[in-house]
């Protein structure tokens, strides 16, 4: 179902957001069997607790959400959708004091809140409706929020169903829809079109290896998105053991994240000239498939030694990258769920980011705080860029000593954006391993909200 508000309508209930401790203040405006209906129930406004009040008819009359305390909200996103489920079927409409961005992050929620992956099987949708609160652009939001869902669809389909032509086919739609451009480099032409280790990383699949190069706008500051479209990855010659393959379908994964904050920037209209490209491959393995101790020669002219082939997303990315950077963008952002290192340091809710301007990264951690999608920043560590120096080559996609994991292949990807100033990266997981508010076990998006927030700070019109 789409995520949109209801329509205004005299007839909707008033639903009040109560935080512990206010509860008093919203019964003292009840009547007097209202008031003893909400004081017998127990309700104690706990985040996500719902509570409905009937009338004299014994109807619904109005509800009350929990919206818990200071810690609660802390340890916790998106509260609002947490109740949503709970909710009968009615149109709504929100009484709160709340405003800004805590509005917005709570009016996000309950859009959110209504994703179902449904391609396979029916979901329920929640049946309750809300109407815009006074105070938010509810095509903004709605925007957002087909953006999200656009990356979790892609992400929650398996690769069976997602391989390089079907992502390819969804960047395809999504410029139709939007009056974008798509051009595509396919199979050998991208040995001809000096992008080898693409096809490195693809060839030994029966699925074509491509790049999918989309762009829309005219005017305006310019910036390039990259994104790993791994559709799924096997580890090639050094396999994955079977407990880290069976999400590998989650590999594309950055690929979606930056085509649904595409769709976001191109619905909302912005004021910039956007490249979106993703270099798809499926990571398999045959008698062609690159090899361990293998010596790439890249786009960029750089040579790689091959230490581990399932450290493929970095070569695919790095002559997308390459790429991107012979326009010399305003910025250029890769997304990639790049790292098993990342998730070992910040676990699955955090995106680390990396930027080579302080001032982008400040924005971006500023926009994050606002919006509810936290990033966290790393660096660009020079003295560990010996690590992936291995003498016999210029880099090693896979460097030994298991440490710093995130930064090594940060600062293997820097490599390649050597004339663009402005250069940032974001290790996503992309993927919500356990049901929470607004988040669906399954797909979803990290640092997209946070970086099309940040906009207009780091590319102004």
């Amino acid at each position: 179902m789409p995520l949109t508000f209801a329509a205004a309508t005299d007839d909707s209930l008033p639903l009040f957001l109560v935080e512990k401790g206010g509860l008093a203040a919203v019964v003292d405006r009840l009547d007097p069997a209202q008031r003893a209906w909400v004081e017998a129930s127990g309700f104690d406004a706990g985040l996500g607790d719902v509570l409905m009040v009937p009338g004299h008819a014994g109807d619904h009359a109005l509800g009350l959400i929990g919206h818990g305390d200071d810690t609660a909200r802390r340890r916790s996103r998106f509260g609002l959708a947490a109740a949503r489920a709970k909710l009968p079927k009615a149109t709504f409409h929100l009484v709160s004091d709340l405003d800004g961005p805590a509005l917005e992050e709570a009016a996000l929620g309950w859009l959110l809140a209504g994703y179902r992956f449904t391609r396979y099987h029916d979901a329920p949708a929640p049946k309750a409706q809300l109407v815009a609160p006074a105070g938010v652009v509810p095509a903004r939001l709605e925007a957002i929020a087909a953006g999200e869902a656009l990356t979790r669809d892609l992400i929650n389909t398996p690769s069976s169903d997602m391989g390089p032509d079907e992502l390819e086919a969804a960047a395809r739609a999504l410029a139709e829809d939007f009056g974008a451009t798509v051009s595509v480099i396919t199979g050998e032409a991208l040995l001809s079109e000096n992008l080898p280790m693409i096809h490195a990383v693809g060839r030994a699949s029966t699925r074509t290896p491509r790049l999918i190069d989309l762009r829309w706008g005219d005017t305006g500051p310019t910036l390039t998105l990259v994104g790993k479209g791994v559709c799924f990855d096997t580890g090639g010659l050094n396999l994955k053991p079977a407990a880290s393959m069976g999400l590998m379908k989650k590999d594309m994964g950055g690929a979606a994240t930056v085509l649904g904050l595409a769709r976001m920037i191109m619905a909302l209209g912005l004021g910039l000239r956007l490249r979106v490209l993703i270099p798809a491959v499926e990571n398999a393995v045959s008698g062609n498939a690159f090899r361990p101790s293998d010596i790439l020669t890249s786009r960029k002219g750089l040579t790689v030694e091959i230490n581990n082939t399932d450290a493929e997303g970095r070569l695919v990315l790095a002559d997308a990258l390459a790429l991107a950077d012979e326009e010399t963008p305003d910025l250029v952002v890769s997304m990639a769920t790049l790292t098993g290192a990342a998730r070992v340091a910040v676990g699955p809710d955090l995106a680390p980011f990396y930027s080579t301007d302080e001032t982008d990264a400040t924005a971006v951690k500023s926009a994050a705080a606002r919006v509810a999608d936290p990033v966290w920043e790393m660096p660009f560590w020079p003295p560990y860029d010996a690590l992936i120096e291995p003498g016999i080559a210029d880099l090693d996609n896979a460097p030994s000593g298991g440490m710093a994991g995130s930064i090594t292949a940060a600062l293997f990807l820097r490599r390649f954006v050597t004339d663009t100033p402005r250069y940032m990266h974001f290790d996503i997981y992309g993927w919500q391993p356990k049901d929470a508010p607004a988040r669906p076990k399954g797909g979803v998006g990290q640092g997209a909200r946070a970086l099309l927030a940040a906009l207009p700070d780091l590319l102004p019109s």
